[in-house]
């Protein structure tokens, strides 16, 4: 590979350029003479680590059984349901999942520790009057680059057809007792291994509301200068099949991803108008990322990444983690049963309506929790996401225009780290089909014109560990 370096910039930036055959010849990217993108080998996953799989073994269908059953026991978990009583209601409920989390951080030699984040909403909608909400929020420090969050959430709170009903029967078996379990279980076989990301496994309420807890928890993490560069919303991740005589489908999960970015300006919108980036998106790069790292061979299950903030119309936690710009997104199983969401239980002409427990299969929620896992797994144990990445447009003077591209970027935190690839596309291509080593660099000029296909760059570390991609801020 050519790699001609210019005077270095402060600490050990240095700029690499690459003409389009010397990057063909590094990575085989480049079909010769028209610069499309081609697949690379660069671009295949590593082997999984070796105690990844021993932690997704651990993984167990018959605790997961064990939570769901728990939660249905207490009857309702509306949010509006009983703070007090001991064995009904979203306070015992949250005192349950509270004594399973230190429980299991007991397990971390202090490294997990767990709160409970009680707040007051106003009223609002679906809040008819002041009501308490708690998310109880599981942490596991990082060692080597603790600043950086990897959240998993599932919501506590349960309904029936009634949106404001909080005294009948609200199962919530599956809608999301399957996700609290989900998040209980990867609180577990975590806890006594050690990344250099922050981990946090966390249930919330009042997403039937209005998706309160989460906001709350969301804005917390926002206003503390959290860097979130993941967040998983399992909502209604239970059952394998719908119980409507199609198909079961026991192996894939869907993932929803939002298109155009939530945190936009009309500004940004307008500018991803004419230079494109609309499937590019932090949240889109997450998915990516995702679809490497939690492949069939290794968690038993299909991911089906669906380029849409959710269900038509529809929403979950991920999207206040949306709103404050962080790449966030949801899980939930293939096909969805309606009869057996915020339903009354009843029977209506033969047919069963309510959450019931004898919808959830276990084993399907223990998959999707490996899903989880190996995608936690990867992000926290590889480097962070590279920052502050821009693509500079400026011809040089006297020229309307330049085939030259220029990347720069902020250097990553970790002492570990080998240096950075640029990936490419075609614009119509789905994921990034070609990587480029260029080093431990925080610049890149490539001859090939950015006006035929997509550019961006991700951090490797020494043992071969890749972050997400980062896609570039276009400046002048």
């Amino acid at each position: 590979m050519e790699n001609n370096d210019v005077q270095a910039r402060a600490g050990t930036t240095r700029r690499v350029f690459l003409s389009a055959s010397a990057v063909a010849a590094a990575a085989l990217p480049l079909v010769s003479g028209t610069a499309q993108a081609a697949t690379s080998p660069k671009l295949r996953p590593p082997a999984p680590d070796p105690a990844l799989r021993g932690l997704l073994r651990q993984i167990d269908p018959d605790r997961i059984q064990a939570t769901i059953t728990k939660l249905v026991s207490f009857g309702t978990r509306h949010t509006a349901s009983s703070q007090t009583d001991p064995a009904r209601g979203i306070g015992a409920a949250t005192a349950y999942v509270a004594g399973q989390m230190q429980s299991l951080a007991a397990a971390s030699n202090g490294r997990m520790t767990v709160r409970q984040q009680t707040f007051t909403q106003p009223v609002a909608s679906n809040i008819p009057v002041p009501t308490q909400i708690t998310n109880v929020i599981a942490t596991l420090a990082g060692t080597a680059t603790p600043e950086r969050f990897y959240v998993v959430t599932g919501h506590l709170d349960s309904r029936v057809s009634d949106v404001l009903n909080f005294t009948d029967d609200a199962p919530g078996a599956d809608d999301d007792g399957s996700g609290v379990a989900v998040v209980l279980e990867l609180a577990r076989v975590f806890a006594a291994h050690q990344f250099p990301g922050t981990l946090v496994f966390a249930t919330v309420a009042g997403e039937e509301q209005g998706l309160y807890g989460s906001a709350f928890m969301a804005s917390q993490m926002a206003a503390a200068g959290n860097d979130v560069q993941g967040m998983f919303s399992n909502d209604i991740v239970g059952a394998s099949q719908a119980f409507d005589g199609t198909k079961p489908d026991p192996r894939t999960v869907r993932l929803f991803v939002e298109g155009i970015p939530t945190n936009v300006t009309q500004s940004q919108i307008s500018l991803m108008q004419s230079v494109g980036g609309e499937n590019d998106g932090v949240t889109h790069q997450l998915a990516r990322f995702v679809a490497d790292s939690a492949p069939f061979s290794l968690t038993g299950m299909d991911i089906r990444v669906i380029w849409r903030r959710d269900r038509y119309l529809r929403g979950s936690d991920h999207l206040s983690f949306q709103s404050h710009g962080y790449p966030a997104a949801r899980l939930t199983e293939a096909r969805e049963n309606f009869a057996h969401e915020h339903q009354d239980v009843r029977v209506d002409n033969g047919q069963q309506f309510g959450d019931l427990l004898k919808f959830v299969d276990f084993d399907y929620t223990a998959r999707v929790a490996r899903v989880n896992a190996a995608a936690m797994w990867a992000l926290a144990t590889g480097p962070a996401t590279p920052k502050g990445l821009e693509i500079h447009t400026a011809p040089p003077a006297g020229f309307p225009g330049t085939n030259v591209t220029a990347l720069d970027w902020h250097a990553n935190p970790e002492s570990n780290l080998a240096g950075y690839e640029v990936v490419m596309r075609e614009t119509t291509s789905a994921d990034w089909t070609s990587a480029t080593p260029v080093g431990n660099v925080t610049s890149v000029t490539l001859n090939i014109s950015k006006d035929n296909v997509q550019f961006g760059v991700r951090a490797v570390d020494r043992t071969g560990h890749r972050s997400p991609v980062a896609f570039p801020q276009v400046v002048n």
